[in-house]
């Protein structure tokens, strides 16, 4: 990674040399979190600093059709994602067709996802709502597979009388990093894990007044585990698809979101060479944001998942293991409340609190260690600063 990231340091240096335009953005936010009776962001209930995020994008704009696109983070959101810098998004942005009725743009290299509400806009602090996204939709432990993957992606749109159509298509493929397989399966896995492939396509709809917006997406993807020669686990496989129902509404003073998610794994060895599990997870949020003065807003959201809706209690999975895993891993539900205070120009303190009942959403589910220390009534509250330019 270290590597890819100073060819494209390299890259947009030199291009930029050339380029007609170019243009930089970039951010830096700085909070304190805790986690309280739970492994999912901090150890043993420690209030941290773990709630950085760094952010350098550009665009460089070679003529009226072609642009290259990438941005550069450094992350440390305490045990969510690995720590550290990566490459987020790199690509030619070519733009097809450009008219007052329609738009096409084609994206080639490492895209980003365009497919639901906040999944382009996850990776900047000043534009997520809270720090901790909705789990059902937004799974943290998957942030660097879903914000973008290597290949291509094309959006077009459409204006027309009644309202403005949006269609995202993508196909590609991300990387799955070693810290990555043994969050998702715990510490004893020592084997390694890729993504075959990742197909997405979606449709959004907004009326002539563009204060609504509705839409629908699809994905299927695939992952392969391939076992060490000694290993906890065996060669395996998941099969994933999703659909997701998206829902936002603008007013004044008021914001309203909604997407429903269904996502089906059809999971194959891993825990033996004969182990086969197929299983549909539900789940969903609605959130509504308040502006209470133009610079002070208040935020409330409810969330809630269920790993398998034949399990929504989760008894089937703790008679399975053996009790080995407690019924309440089976789904989580979130209460959450927020603020926003927009400081001065560029400046922000976002802080916000979570009540959770719970544990589906938790990384490394069948790491022993993350259930001795997950109790199934749970909270999480943090307060970050932010500036952006």
């Amino acid at each position: 990674m270290n590597n890819l990231i100073i060819f494209a340091c390299m890259l947009l240096v030199v291009t930029g040399a050339v380029a007609q335009q170019t243009s930089w953005h970039g951010y830096i936010s700085q909070g304190v979190t805790q986690s309280i009776n739970s492994r999912f962001v901090t150890d043993n209930d420690a209030i941290t600093a773990e709630l950085t995020e760094l952010g350098f994008n550009g665009r460089i704009q070679f003529n009226a059709s072609l642009a290259l696109v990438g941005q550069l983070v450094y992350l440390d959101g305490g045990n969510r994602f690995e720590q550290g810098s990566r490459l987020d998004y790199l690509f030619l942005d070519w733009a097809l067709i450009e008219s007052e009725v329609t738009s096409s743009h084609l994206h080639l290299g490492r895209y980003k996802n365009h497919h639901w509400l906040y999944s382009a806009t996850r990776d900047v602090p000043h534009t997520r709502d809270t720090a901790i996204l909705p789990q059902s939709v937004y799974f943290d432990s998957f942030r660097d597979i879903a914000l973008g993957s290597d290949g291509a992606f094309w959006q077009s749109e459409f204006r027309t009388d009644t309202g403005l159509w949006q269609f995202n298509w993508s196909l590609g493929r991300s990387k799955v990093s070693r810290e990555q397989t043994r969050a998702f399966l715990g510490p004893l896995a020592k084997g390694s894990s890729k993504q075959d492939f990742v197909h997405q396509a979606s449709l959004y709809w907004q009326p002539v007044s563009l204060n609504w917006r509705l839409g629908l997406s699809y994905l299927a993807s695939d992952f392969y585990y391939d076992a060490a020669p000694v290993d906890t686990f065996t060669d395996g496989s998941t099969d994933i698809e999703r659909f997701v129902l998206s829902l936002q509404y603008f007013s004044e003073k008021w914001e309203l979101s909604a997407e429903l998610l269904q996502e089906q794994r059809d999971n194959r060895g891993g825990f033996s060479p004969t182990f086969r599990q197929y299983r549909t997870g539900e789940g969903g949020y609605i959130q509504g944001r308040y502006m209470l003065t133009p610079s002070i807003s208040a935020l409330v959201r409810y969330d809630t998942y269920d790993v398998d809706k034949n399990d929504r209690n989760g008894t089937k999975l703790q008679q399975a293991t053996g009790g080995m895993i407690p019924a309440y891993f089976g789904y989580m539900d979130t209460t959450t409340i927020g603020f926003r205070w927009d400081i001065a120009s560029n400046w922000r303190l976002q802080g916000e609190h979570h009540w959770v009942e719970g544990a589906g959403r938790i990384q490394g589910v069948v790491d022993p260690v993350t259930i001795r220390s997950t109790e199934e009534n749970w909270r999480l509250w943090s307060i970050q600063l932010m500036y952006w330019f």
